[in-house]
């Protein structure tokens, strides 16, 4: 078969509607995979900071008002760390939550939101340990949830058992409710920790 035969038949054989066709699912993937993975890799960063949002209210009304009072400047402090923290942190939770119902088979959605809880406040507790430990807990999920996705297929994954899972989250809401007041206990608890931990810190320093 000579090289002009050879042509030939691929022209003929192949179309760019074709072409189109098969790369339409593949564009798709690959789009939906970069998102996925620039989110994670930007959120788990985001979860795993000891101070996740560093709004630095406090020092910001010192500076514009030099006589503001220090139980105004306590105020701001306790809306960046006790307010502001535990609710983005709470984002987080909804969102591993929401992963784990659109990736998991045959599994109650009260202990998805126990799981995804518990994660959470791990990484919570390890970012005032070692931040970089909490990093490598707050990004394996999501990755083991994206190689389970990539190996096993779109046959293990219900969209059906998905939604129900998803209408059935209204029902729960006074689980949501007590997992907020949990991680926004939690992160007081640990600020108090971290506070004794620096004074007394501080004071070994002085004494030396």
């Amino acid at each position: 078969m000579t090289f002009q035969s050879m042509l030939g038949l691929v022209k003929s054989s192949l179309s760019i509607e074709e072409a189109i066709r098969v790369a339409k699912p593949l564009v798709v993937f690959v789009i939906g995979m970069v998102i996925y993975s620039i989110f994670i890799f930007k959120f788990y960063k985001f979860i795993a900071k000891r101070d996740i949002f560093k709004l630095n209210l406090a020092e910001y009304s010192r500076s514009r008002w030099e006589d503001m009072k220090e139980g105004i400047v306590f105020l701001f402090y306790i809306l960046e760390h006790i307010i502001i923290f535990p609710l983005l942190t709470f984002i987080w939770f909804i969102f591993f939550s929401m992963l784990l119902i659109f990736m998991s088979e045959n599994q109650s959605t009260s202990v998805l939101f126990l799981f995804s809880m518990a994660i959470v406040a791990t990484t919570r507790i390890a970012s005032y340990y070692s931040e970089e430990l909490a990093r490598e807990i707050a990004k394996t999920l999501p990755l083991t949830l994206l190689g389970i996705f990539l190996v096993v297929g779109l046959s293990y994954f219900s969209l059906e058992s998905a939604l129900l899972a998803v209408k059935s989250i209204p029902l729960m809401w006074k689980t949501i409710v007590y997992y907020l007041f949990f991680i926004v206990l939690l992160e007081i608890a640990l600020r108090i920790l971290l506070f004794i931990y620096n004074n007394i810190k501080y004071k070994k320093f002085e004494e030396q």
